[in-house]
Order: structure tokens, then sequence, then C-alpha cells
């Protein structure tokens, strides 16, 4: 059996389903936080697997991978800052509940 589209495409969209009913559902900042990783990871494989199956010449097109590197990069900048924000709200408010971190305040 021959992995074709739309089995990445079906991995994708589970991968970003649980992300987002974990976003959805989910009250811990840090569960949250993470979800949203998996959302984003999610959209790397459906643009990787378009890349992938997108033949030119009989060969497949290989640019979206190279935009791949540049998310993952930002992605990678984005968890920091993310995770910093996130520990400067615990020292202040004690706590990753979101229902309890509703104001931008100290």
């Amino acid at each position: 059996m021959e992995l074709t589209l739309n089995h990445f495409l079906f991995v994708s969209g589970a991968l970003f389903a649980i992300g987002l009913a974990g976003v959805l559902v989910r009250r811990n900042l840090l569960i949250i936080f993470m979800c949203l990783e998996l959302m984003l990871a999610a959209a790397n494989l459906t643009l990787v697997a378009f890349s992938r199956f997108n033949l030119v010449e009989g060969q497949p097109a290989y640019d979206a991978h190279v935009l791949l590197f540049f998310i993952i990069t930002v992605a990678a900048a984005e968890v920091a800052v993310g995770l910093a924000i996130i520990v400067a709200l615990f020292r202040t408010k004690e706590t990753t509940d979101v229902t309890k971190v509703n104001t931008m305040k100290y």
C-alpha cells in the first residue's frame, strides 16, 4: 500500500482537531500552548504534503520545504517568548489556570 496525499491530510486533520479540542477544553496555560504548537505542526505537515505531491516535470517540488524551515524558526522563537510570558504570569499570579489569569495588570 502506497501513501497518498489523502493519508497525510487525514493525519494532519486529526492532529489539528486534537490541538483545537485541547485549546477549547483545557484550562491549563501550558497545555493550551502545547496544543497550539500541535496545530502549527499539523499545518506544517499539510504544507509539506502538498509540496511533496506537487510534481513539476516528474519531480517533487520542494519549494515549500524551504518555507517550512522558516516556519520552524519562527515557531522556536514563539516558544521562547510564549514560555517566558507563561513563567512571568505564573510568578505574578501563582497559577497557570486561564480563568484566574484574566487581566494584563499586576
